[in-house]
């Protein structure tokens, strides 16, 4: 997941909120919402519950999920959706290994730190294989490289953020450490110290680099974390006790995301309509296509490979250099935690 004046850095600090941490959602997309299929067929089956927990509350990029309960696509599966809103991807593990939710959808960094804790976890699908963190700067700064960072102040949301975490991975790529540059902490209103000149360049995200755009921020150089290690931004984890009981319900759903995330990617313009209503950062209709494409472009895998297919090397490669950056401090095997077996295939996903 700006401006001259302190008009527009006040819009910024509002944006970068709604990004990071949103709260409450909408009800009720109209169902006459140009893209909408025809209503679903009911299930034959008995209905069960399903209960995901977020990193976040109702936020625009993830417009399907409104989409697939709007159109009865969860029904269709005979299942019962609930949507359990967090502040982070901590917040969503915690709620499934207390039971509070069935599948998290969250971010590798959690997940290595629950795994670090001895937390029986297994990764199950791929929302955003592609990783979405950058490090920006205004032109002036002569920002062109990783390695143009050493000296710089840089601002991330917090220490203990996504932002810090991605950062030092493009430090590292560019033999850097975290003593090579001064680690301010802005909070979500990021690109405000940015505009202001209290950091040299700021720790973000494709949307918040967007948002910051759509309000007016000047030309920038962005250096793009996925350039050094494209590590995947989020994935859905479930506990192994979850995964050995209910997997047939987990497929189920795993069938419906991904025919929403299809839906999305095919019709990013009537998302954009329908996270109008249900998005707590839905407002504004132009924003909410821009964030919802940068989403699409995000969920797209490497070589051509089916929606939601996870590469344990990959994550394999992450958990490795969290604990080369002193991030964790055991090391992890990835290969028995992460599986392919429950994603969808062939016509079993509608368009």
């Amino acid at each position: 997941m700006n401006k001259t004046s302190w008009t527009m850095t006040a819009s910024l600090l509002l944006a970068g909120s709604l990004l990071l941490s949103a709260c409450g959602a909408g009800s009720g997309a109209s169902e006459s919402v140009k893209g909408n299929t025809g209503a679903a067929s009911p299930a034959t089956g008995p209905i069960q519950k399903l209960v995901m927990a977020s990193w976040s509350k109702p936020i625009a990029e993830q417009t399907n999920l409104y989409q697939a309960e709007t159109q009865g696509w969860f029904k269709e599966k005979g299942i019962e959706f609930s949507f359990v809103p967090g502040a982070g991807g901590g917040d969503a593990i915690k709620n499934i290994l207390t039971k509070q939710a069935d599948i998290a959808f969250t971010d590798p960094g959690s997940l290595y730190f629950a795994l670090e804790k001895g937390e029986k976890l297994r990764v199950i699908y791929n929302i955003y294989p592609q990783n979405v963190f950058n490090v920006v700067s205004l032109k002036d700064k002569g920002i062109r490289e990783p390695k143009d960072l050493k000296g710089k102040k840089i601002g991330v949301y917090s220490l203990a953020s996504g932002t810090r975490h991605n950062l030092l991975v493009l430090l590292h790529e560019a033999g850097l450490t975290e003593k090579d540059v001064t680690i301010i902490e802005t909070g979500v209103s990021n690109f405000a110290p940015l505009i202001q000149g209290q950091v040299d360049a700021t720790a973000a995200t494709d949307t918040g680099l967007a948002d910051a755009k759509l309000k007016g921020l000047g030309e920038v150089n962005e250096l793009r974390v996925a350039d050094s290690l494209n590590v995947p931004s989020d994935v859905f984890v479930v506990t192994e006790e979850t995964f050995a009981q209910k997997k047939e319900l987990l497929r189920s759903f795993l069938d419906v995301y991904k025919r929403s995330a299809q839906w999305m990617n095919e019709q990013p313009e009537a998302a954009a309509e329908v996270a109008v209503a249900k998005a707590i950062d839905g407002q504004d209709k132009k924003r909410n296509e821009q964030i919802i494409r940068l989403r699409n472009a995000s969920a797209q895998t490497p070589g051509g490979q089916p929606l939601g297919t996870l590469d344990a090397a990959l994550l394999q490669q992450g958990a490795d250099l969290y604990k080369k950056l002193g991030l964790i401090q055991k090391e992890l095997s990835l290969k028995d935690a992460v599986t392919n077996e429950l994603l969808p295939t062939g016509e079993q996903t509608k368009k």
